[in-house]
Parts: structure tokens; sequence; C-alpha cells
């Protein structure tokens, strides 16, 4: 999800809730502790140098179990980080800490921005050597329905 998708939300919504994959809630007596422009330089596994911007939003609940994150509260944090560090329309990515930092895309169900679990790949799996995904076929299309074996044929 983009920032000004979540900007817009935020004129919408009454409460900001985030969902976790599992179906359960962060906390909300939640803080947003970071808003931050990540920038990545990097090399894939088949040499090309690749480079990736995202903004990040870090989640962190303590024990002020009063506190509430009003959503407008949140646009006026993002309206600063925006100006302060430059941030343009990026996807957003979130950071929040179960059992170790966990990183989700984000998304939004009409009530509750949605933690989505993110996934690795291989950016250059046609250098890599990762075989294709193999196509399902019925053995009736290998071999024509006119050569399928048929009971008492003999052919089994």
């Amino acid at each position: 999800m983009k920032l000004s998708e979540i900007k817009k939300l935020l004129t919408t919504v009454e409460t900001v809730s985030f969902q976790l994959p599992n179906g359960t809630f962060v906390p909300q007596h939640f803080h947003v502790t970071e808003v931050g422009l990540i920038n990545k330089h990097f090399i894939d596994c088949g040499g090309t140098v690749r480079k990736e911007t995202l903004i990040n939003f870090q989640l962190w609940d303590a024990n002020d179990f009063d506190h509430r994150l009003q959503p407008q509260k949140l646009l006026k944090i993002i309206e600063l980080s925006e100006k302060v560090l430059g941030i343009e329309d990026y996807e957003v990515e979130v950071e929040y800490q179960d059992t170790t930092i966990g990183k989700y895309d984000l998304d939004f169900n009409g009530k509750n921005f949605q933690l989505v679990n993110k996934q690795t790949a291989c950016l250059a799996s046609d250098q890599c050597g990762i075989p294709q995904e193999k196509q399902k076929i019925k053995l009736v299309e290998l071999v024509g329905a006119s050569a399928t074996c048929k009971p008492g044929g003999g052919c089994c």
C-alpha cells in the first residue's frame, strides 16, 4: 500500500488498528515510534544491481495501556516525516515486534489496516538454475484418448 492511500484512509477512519496475519490485533495502545525512508541498494544473486525505496512504520506497544493513536495524530506524524525527510509516495512496510521484529506489507479491509506477511523471492531465477514449476497434465492428454487402457484391454 502506498503512503498516499494510507493518508486518504486516515481521513475516513475513526480509529487506527492493525490486524496481524493470524487475525489478532496489535494492542490498541501501540505507538508509531518511527516513520522512515528506507533506501536499499543491493546486488541480486544474478549480478544485477538494484535499488529499492520504501517507507517504514515501526509499531511498538508499551505499558501505557490508555494510549490511543488517533488517525489525525498519525496523519500529522506522516506529514512531518514527508516534510523533514523528503518522503515521496512509496510503498509502506510495517515493522512490529512479536517474537522477533517482523516486517509486513500493508493492506486495508474496509475497517482495519492489515499486516500482510512478506515473502522472499529470487530476483534472478532465470540465472540461478531454479527449475520452472512443472505443468500438471493428465496422462490421457499425453497419449491421446484412443491409446488409453481399458478394463480387460491387457495394457495394465
